[in-house]
């Protein structure tokens, strides 16, 4: 019975060891260039109902219950959802900072499946009169002993596709002009 017991304590000390030597944090960016110019790209990221337009979560489940505190494009507005599909959950997201045609800094509190926050901050490059690189920066964690997931998760991978996604949808609204302000 000791022995049984020593196995079993060594099993659940194990992963609780090596969680205290993982990071908590994980970062990623992807970046797009668009032709269209800058102040026309920041005037519609700034404003987050645009993201129903282009952003893979916020598309993912175009019957989630939406609710709205704040005036868009503007500091402190805030834009939550709550969806019935486990993998959109709810969340809410609040405009942290905005720069005039160079960023636009947002938190993101995700409630459910899982608790958490992130920084997603979107920055505007003029390359051209009619050219933009846009990039979109995500940084988020996990706490102990959470944290030990980030050895078996690849959110760079997983998230980064993600991104990309929601980069090229906001090419392609932009470019082709199917531009909706919702």
């Amino acid at each position: 019975m000791t022995t049984f017991l020593s196995i079993l304590l060594a099993l659940i000390a194990l992963p609780l060891i090596v969680a205290l030597f993982v990071r908590k944090k994980y970062a990623l960016q992807r970046a797009i260039t668009i032709n269209r110019p800058c102040a026309v790209l920041y005037d519609y990221v700034s404003h987050v109902r645009n993201q129903e337009a282009f952003n893979k979560w916020m598309m993912a489940d175009p019957h989630a219950r939406k609710t709205y505190r704040g005036t868009d494009g503007t500091v402190g507005f805030v834009y939550a959802w709550d969806s019935d599909m486990k993998q959109v959950g709810q969340g809410e997201q609040e405009i942290k900072d905005l720069v005039a045609d160079e960023r636009v800094a947002l938190e993101v509190r995700f409630i459910k499946p899982f608790e958490g926050k992130a920084d997603s901050t979107i920055t505007f490059q003029s390359v051209s009169p009619d050219q933009t690189i846009v990039t979109w920066a995500f940084q988020s964690g996990m706490k102990y002993p959470m944290n030990i997931m980030l050895l078996f998760i690849d959110f760079e991978k997983i998230l980064g596709k993600d991104l990309e996604i929601t980069l090229q949808n906001l090419k392609d609204v932009q470019e082709n002009k199917t531009v909706a302000y919702l």
